[in-house]
């Protein structure tokens, strides 16, 4: 949809398409609340702003919805059909989706949540080298990370939520 007619539609209809971009209840009625947006940079600033804001809890309600890096998300909902072509340099390689589901167990045995990282645009062996980067993280400096791939991932996807 284009901006015109994200200011346009219903609060309604809008909630699960924005929750598509990033699941927080507080991020998508901030976001609903402060249109109509006058272009998409506006749009993009109060996205970026309320996802620097999220606490702990709702970064990891919005986790919920994230698949494991290597896993091959089912359906057809518009959160599968992203996570598809954001995991796309995944490939099908045997070995290299075997690594991930190893390090996504040591992953989340260490941390206690699902590894996220703004998948598109990378390879595989780069998912897996920051993954076994990160398993070094203390629990604080980790927290940090997610948060800022969880937002790197809401505003990725609500640029391709509101085109034009």
């Amino acid at each position: 949809m284009d901006l015109v007619e994200f200011n346009a539609t219903p609060a309604d209809r809008l909630r699960p398409e924005l929750a598509s971009c990033c699941d927080v209840p507080r991020w998508v009625d901030g976001i609903l609340a402060n249109r109509p947006y006058g272009d998409r940079a506006a749009l993009t600033a109060v996205a970026d702003r309320l996802a620097r804001e999220l606490d702990d809890g709702e970064v990891d309600r919005a986790l919920q919805a994230h698949p494991r890096i290597g896993d091959r998300p089912q359906g057809v909902s518009v959160e599968a059909g992203w996570s598809r072509k954001e995991q796309a340099g995944v490939g099908d390689d045997p070995a290299v989706r075997s690594a991930l589901a190893e390090g996504n167990r040591s992953y989340e045995d260490r941390f206690g949540r699902v590894f996220l990282i703004c998948a598109t645009g990378l390879s595989a062996a780069e998912m897996l080298s920051s993954l076994q980067d990160r398993l070094a993280h203390d629990d604080v400096t980790e927290a940090a990370v997610v948060h800022e791939e969880l937002r790197k991932i809401a505003l990725l996807r609500l640029a391709k939520l509101v085109i034009g």
